[in-house]
């Protein structure tokens, strides 16, 4: 046992919140108190990333319009996914796969400007800035979760639609819709699995040990 292991009940709560979270597209109407909101962002800036480079920008939407026009821009972008989606688009176009008029907040979360600027760790994987925005993002939900807050992530959108609607700077580029609000019950799993879309891999499939394929060896009680 290490010492800086925390204690029991600690740990347990870490462990239940990364389980329990859930992309919620079911809100109940209400404000989220300031002061919540203020700790979940601050949660999001605590995100690591490569280089230090901190490559996250959150857009809070408060005007009206403006929520219903990004909610116009995901709506076009569901149909046309639908289309793209051949055999199951009927099964898309019953998902319900957001919820930007329901939500208490809605927040844009983007890819800063200046990028190119940082080198280190993205030499070879230039990509590593998005990874970092991703992990403010689940920073962000899994404080909702603690808070009791639902949480969720839409990226059906045409990036440089919602760019030009949130006039980001040449360079910027929108990253995620979060819908963040109250809701009535979490999910008891993950909505699409629920429906049937897909069903969750088990950890063989996705954790190997030296090379591609081989399977982990890792003993346990």
């Amino acid at each position: 046992m290490t010492q800086h292991r925390y204690p029991d009940g600690d740990r347990a709560a870490v462990y239940r919140v990364i389980r329990e979270r859930r992309d919620m597209r079911h809100f109940r109407r209400g404000a989220i108190d300031p002061a919540v909101l203020r700790r979940l962002l601050d949660a999001a800036h605590w995100a690591p990333s490569v280089g230090y480079m901190q490559p996250w920008r959150f857009i809070r939407i408060t005007d009206p319009a403006l929520r219903r026009a990004i909610h116009a821009q995901v709506r076009a972008e569901c149909e046309a996914t639908a289309e793209a989606c051949g055999s199951r688009a009927d099964e898309v176009r019953r998902l319900k796969l957001e919820g930007i008029l329901e939500c208490g907040e809605l927040l844009v979360a983007a890819l800063a400007d200046g990028r190119e600027n940082y080198v280190l760790g993205r030499r070879t994987l230039p990509e590593m800035d998005l990874c970092s925005v991703a992990c403010a993002i689940q920073n962000l939900w899994l404080a909702a979760r603690a808070e009791g807050l639902g949480m969720g992530w839409v990226s059906l959108f045409e990036p440089d639609e919602l760019s030009r609607l949130l006039n980001l700077p040449e360079g910027a580029r929108p990253v995620a819709v979060l819908c963040l609000g109250h809701v009535d019950t979490f999910y008891p799993e993950p909505m699409l699995e629920t429906v049937g879309w897909d069903t969750r891999r088990a950890m063989d499939e996705t954790v190997f040990e030296n090379v591609w394929g081989q399977p982990l060896k890792l003993s346990t009680p």
